[in-house]
């Protein structure tokens, strides 16, 4: 197996790992939905991940992903 396929292996088994303990560690509080554009910075990473065999584009979407992350963070802490 080539060393790329194991890590993007490895990388998706993290994160199913994490959305589960999320979900069962989550159980007692009032749900923090996820907004639209922290899901599609999480898209972009996970489409980063995946198409990381092609350097600039995997690159790019982690980069666009990070970005839309910090943004969604910043208009989350100023709303409240």
């Amino acid at each position: 197996m080539n060393p790329s396929v194991v890590f993007i292996i490895v990388a998706v088994v993290v994160l199913a790992v994490v959305a589960v303990l999320t979900l069962f560690v989550n159980r007692g509080r009032p749900a923090n939905r996820l907004t639209p554009l922290a899901g599609i910075a999480f898209g972009c990473v996970l489409a980063g991940i995946l198409f990381g065999v092609d350097r600039v584009i995997g690159y790019s979407l982690l980069a666009v992903g990070v970005i839309l992350a910090v943004i969604d963070l910043v208009r989350r802490s100023r709303r409240s």
